[in-house]
């Protein structure tokens, strides 16, 4: 069976998901769409994809397609899902997954209803080690766990003039911002290790609202968060404090720390080795590495790498007419999204949110 596949948007969809499915055996990669026709047509020429779109829905019409993964900005995910859906299509929408929870919601019913495969792109839970720290976790290594903090500080936005004029991650109203581009990776990740969210508290801000154009200098206004703190009750008692910033001027990195009752587990970007200490003993070694690093045309990178693996899960499922086993659902990008939710409402009122 050859799987027909095309792709929306041409920058991420371009690093990561058109070398993925270039590794995949029977899947034909029919056309790239973009706003911009330019993007979309130099994607295509960069992996002979022999159609270029400016426009989704023409590329819909266009062509009959098995499978579609969007990777555009985030107010356009639930439009381009439905669109993708109606059409019969299989759907990988980038994170985070929507607006809100309730168009989260719609989205899962909508590819329920149908019986599509349906994937948000946490490409993480493919990444060998933190599938390891789910099984230290599921097999006690650790006991029961107790409490969790992550912490993410780069300095993607710590300068003023860092990004050009109205860049969608830094706009409220195009769904960017700190918590969408590395809270929901953080929050899937907590879910996949730990279960599901109890209540949250949180506080989200925007620390350099004043910018300007890299280019230019031309003074812009960014809306979307740069800061987020929240903690987590989990449903099984553990608690979870994650730090996240982009308003740094120096780069930390993103690290894990997982303590339990009988040992502890950490794990930080800056290596990508994975370390686990029993009760009683110094903390000991367990990294992992990803055989799909070394497949060609994949680009270097945890999460491009991670991407292959995701893809190849999707595609398996599709043959085999059946739901994905390990991969992230809309119904998880929809429980991702109410805790996103509920952060932004807890830092509203000043409560905790419970979430059921």
């Amino acid at each position: 069976m050859t799987i027909r596949a095309a792709v929306i948007g041409a920058s991420f969809a371009r690093a990561a998901y058109l070398p993925a499915l270039r590794t995949i055996p029977d899947v034909e990669i029919v056309a790239v769409a973009s706003a911009r026709l330019e993007s979309a047509q130099d994607a295509a020429r960069a992996f002979d994809v022999p159609r270029a779109y400016d426009d989704y829905r023409k590329m819909l019409d266009a062509h009959p397609v098995d499978f579609v993964g969007i990777a555009t900005p985030t107010v356009h995910h639930a439009p381009m899902t439905f669109a993708v859906l109606d059409a019969g299509a299989h759907v990988l929408c980038e994170k985070p997954m929507a607006m809100h929870a309730a168009e989260a919601h719609e989205m899962a019913n909508r590819a329920e209803a149908l019986k599509r495969v349906h994937v948000i792109g946490h490409e993480l839970r493919f990444n060998p080690n933190r599938r390891k720290v789910r099984q230290l976790i599921a097999e006690g290594a650790i006991g029961q766990v107790r409490h969790m903090n992550v912490v993410s500080i780069t300095p993607a936005w710590g300068d003023p003039a860092s990004r050009v004029k109205d860049d969608w991650w830094s706009l409220q109203s195009m769904g960017g911002g700190r918590l969408g581009a590395n809270g929901s990776h953080q929050i899937d990740l907590i879910r996949y290790w730990l279960g599901d969210v109890g209540a949250v508290s949180g506080q989200i801000t925007t620390m350099v609202p004043n910018r300007r154009d890299k280019n230019t200098g031309e003074p812009w206004t960014a809306t979307a968060d740069d800061q987020v703190s929240f903690t987590l009750e989990m449903q099984n008692g553990a608690l979870v404090s994650v730090f996240l910033s982009g308003a740094a001027r120096h780069n930390i990195g993103n690290s894990s720390m997982i303590f339990g009752s009988e040992g502890s587990i950490k794990l930080a970007d800056a290596d990508e080795k994975l370390w686990v200490a029993r009760a009683g003993e110094d903390f000991a070694e367990v990294t992992e590495i990803d055989p799909n690093a070394s497949l060609p045309g994949v680009n270097k990178g945890i999460w491009n790498v991670s991407v292959v693996g995701m893809m190849q899960e999707i595609m398996a499922a599709i043959r085999e007419s059946r739901p994905v086993t390990s991969a992230a659902t809309f119904v998880d990008g929809w429980k991702c999204q109410l805790v996103m939710d509920g952060v932004r409402q807890s830092w509203s009122e000043h409560r905790w949110i419970k979430l059921s």
